[in-house]
C-alpha cells in the first residue's frame, strides 16, 4: 500500500514540530472510537469533546501517530506527535496539501437536496473507470471536508466532495480548498430557512461553489429550477465558460424524457445532447432520475464514457437513512422499512411520500407515513408541515403517524381518516406505532436529524426480533 502521509511530508503540510519516531499513516482520523491501525490521529477541539484526552487511547488502538496542538499529560515521551499552533489548521494545511498533489479529476457537490445521493451515485459512476475517493456520509462541513480530502489517495483518479451550508459564506472556504474541476448544484429550495431570507438566499449560498472551479471548469445546474438564471449568471461571473444544465425542460443539456418507479429501482430515458440513453437507477424515486442526469454530465466532463457511467448506476443501494429499506419480521408476515430518517425538508419530504405511494403493501397491507419535524424553516414553519396533508392525500397514503411540535400542524390538516397517533418525540411515537403496525405493511420513517427518527427505526428493528420468520405477506 502506499502511505498517505509519511511524517516529512505531514510536517512539511502543517509546519509543526515532531516528536518521536518517524512514521507512516494509511488514513486519518478525528474519532479515537474508530481509529484504523496506521491511522494519523487529528484531536479537534469542539464545544463538547477535546480530542487530545483521547490521544492516548487513539495510540493505544493503533494510530500511527497524533496531531495535536498541546501535549497531553499520559503520554510517553516518545510519543509520536506533531504538535502545531491550531489542529483545525493543521488539518486543512493537510487537505491543501493532499489537493495540491493530487492527479484526480475532482467534483463538488452541493445543493439543497440530495448532496449525498448524487455523491454516492457519483462514487459508483466514476468507479467505473477507475481508483475513486469520496466523502464519507454527510462530511460536508467545515471539519468534514478538510476530513475528507486530507484522506485523498495519491493514486486516486477521480475524487467527489460533498459541500454543506446553512449559513451564507460558509461554502467559500470548502471549495476554495477543493477546488473542483466540476461544480453541481443539484437544486435550490426552502430548506435551514431559518438562517435565511428568501430562497434567493439560499441561490446565492449554493453559487458560493463556483469561487474554487478551477480554471477550464464546468458547472452543472439544476435547469427545471426557479434560480437557473441566477445560478447561471454567477458561474458566467466566475469564468466558468461551459455550462450545463440537467431536468425536464426543453433546453436542459441532459434532458429527462421519461422515467418509471416500481418498488425496487427506477428506470430513466433520457437524452444527453442528441444521445438518447435508457438506464436503470437500482433506486426507487423519481429525485434518484433527475440527479442521475447531473451524475452522468459530471462523470462524462472527468472523461468517462457516458454508457459505462449509466450502466454503473444500477448497483446503486439507498445509504442509510435515505430511502434505504429493509425487511423487517413483524406479527404473522412481516413489514417493509424504509429508512428516511436522515433529514427532512419540504421539497424531500414530499419526494419520499412519492417514493412510499409506488410501494406495494403487502396483502391487506397499508402505507404508512411516520414524520418527525422539520427544523429551521423559520416564519413559515407551520404552513409548511400543513402544507405536506396535500401530498398525502394526492399520493394516497392510507395513514399518517406524526412526532413533535411541529409536526402538529400536518396532524391537524389531515382528514381524520388517514390521521394516526400523534406523540410528543419520537422515543414517544414508536412506543405508540409498535403496536399499530400488521404484517404486510410499508412504514416510510422520515424528519429532520434533530427529530431523532432514527430512534424510530431503531425501535423498529428491535421489536422484528421478538418475531419469529416472518411468513409471505
Amino acid at each position: 500500500m502506499i502511505p498517505l502521509w509519511t511524517q516529512s511530508e505531514a510536517l512539511a503540510a502543517t509546519s509543526g514540530k515532531a516528536f518521536g519516531p518517524a512514521w507512516e499513516a494509511f488514513g486519518v482520523s478525528i474519532d479515537s472510537r474508530s481509529v484504523g491501525r496506521g491511522d494519523l490521529f487529528v484531536a479537534l477541539t469542539g464545544p463538547n469533546h477535546d480530542g487530545h484526552d483521547y490521544v492516548a487511547k487513539a495510540l493505544a488502538d493503533g494510530a500511527t501517530a497524533a496531531l495535536v496542538h498541546k501535549r497531553p499529560d499520559n503520554l510517553s515521551d516518545d510519543a509520536p506527535l506533531i504538535l502545531v499552533n491550531d489542529t483545525l489548521e493543521g488539518l486543512r494545511a493537510l487537505a491543501a496539501a493532499a489537493r495540491a498533489r493530487s492527479i484526480a479529476k475532482i467534483v463538488g457537490v452541493t445543493g439543497s437536496v440530495g448532496k449525498t445521493s448524487s455523491k454516492e451515485m457519483l462514487k459508483l459512476a466514476l468507479e467505473a473507470a477507475g481508483p475513486t475517493h469520496a466523502s464519507v456520509g454527510s462530511f460536508n462541513n467545515h471539519w468534514g471536508v478538510p476530513l475528507s480530502l486530507a484522506r485523498l489517495p495519491k493514486d486516486a483518479q477521480y475524487a467527489v466532495f460533498e459541500l454543506g451550508t446553512n449559513h451564507p459564506g460558509e461554502i467559500v472556504p470548502l471549495t476554495t480548498l477543493v477546488r473542483p474541476h466540476v461544480a453541481v448544484i443539484t437544486t435550490v429550495e426552502a430548506v435551514h430557512m431559518e438562517f435565511f431570507a428568501s430562497t434567493a438566499e439560499i441561490a446565492e449560498a449554493k453559487a458560493e461553489i463556483f469561487e474554487g472551479v478551477t480554471d477550464g471548469g464546468i458547472a452543472i445546474l439544476p435547469r427545471d429550477n426557479r434560480h437557473y438564471a441566477y445560478l447561471r449568471r454567477a458561474a458566467e461571473a466566475k469564468g466558468i465558460r461551459r455550462v450545463e444544465s440537467f431536468g425536464s425542460h426543453i433546453d436542459a443539456t441532459a434532458r429527462l424524457l421519461d422515467c418509471a418507479v416500481d418498488p425496487t429501482e427506477t428506470v430513466v430515458f433520457a437524452l444527453f445532447g442528441d444521445q438518447p440513453l435508457f438506464y436503470r437507477v437500482g433506486v426507487p424515486g423519481r429525485q434518484w432520475a433527475v440527479n442521475s442526469l447531473a451524475v452522468l454530465q459530471a462523470a462524462a466532463a472527468c472523461g468517462v464514457p457516458l454508457a459505462d457511467a449509466a450502466r454503473a448506476l444500477s448497483g446503486m443501494q439507498a445509504p442509510k437513512g435515505r430511502g434505504q429499506r429493509r425487511r423487517l419480521n413483524w406479527d404473522q408476515g412481516a413489514i417493509e422499512l424504509i429508512d428516511e430518517s436522515y433529514n427532512a425538508s419540504p421539497v424531500s419530504m414530499r419526494a419520499a411520500i412519492a417514493t412510499l405511494a409506488a410501494a406495494k403493501p403487502g396483502k391487506a397491507g397499508r402505507r404508512i407515513a411516520v414524520l418527525g419535524d422539520m427544523l429551521e424553516l423559520g416564519d413559515a414553519s407551520a404552513q409548511l408541515h400543513a402544507g405536506l396533508a396535500e401530498a398525502v392525500v394526492e399520493r394516497r397514503i392510507d395513514i399518517v403517524f406524526t412526532a413533535g411540535p411541529l409536526m402538529r400542524s400536518l396532524h391537524d390538516a389531515l382528514p381524520s381518516a388517514l390521521r394516526g397517533e400523534h406523540a410528543a418525540d419520537a422515543d414517544s411515537l414508536a412506543s405508540l406505532l409498535k403496536g399499530a403496525l400488521k404484517g404486510g405493511d410499508i412504514v416510510m420513517v422520515k424528519g429532520s436529524a434533530g427529530s431523532r427518527m432514527g430512534r424510530v427505526v431503531q425501535a423498529l428493528n428491535d421489536a422484528s426480533a421478538a418475531f419469529g420468520q416472518p411468513a409471505q405477506s
